[in-house]
């Protein structure tokens, strides 16, 4: 995995404490747009290479976008 796709896994990994903290983070660790990282994030976990990285995060974040998809 590049450093890129471990360091957005590294940012999802962490608590945000308000609104905008997290965005403001992407924009300042990552120098990307939120939606970007979004998109990166969501390919991220269909990658069995960031599961293996970090199979916490990658489960976790699956659930919640399953449970998503089903409430639409």
């Amino acid at each position: 995995m590049s450093a890129r796709e471990l360091a957005v896994l590294a940012v999802e990994r962490q608590g945000w404490a308000g609104p905008g903290a997290k965005e403001r983070a992407i924009r300042e660790q990552l120098g990307m747009s939120p939606t970007r990282y979004y998109q990166l994030l969501n390919a991220l976990l269909d990658d069995v290479r960031a599961e293996s990285a970090d199979p916490v995060t990658v489960h976790r974040l699956r659930r919640v976008r399953a449970s998503r998809r089903e409430r639409r």
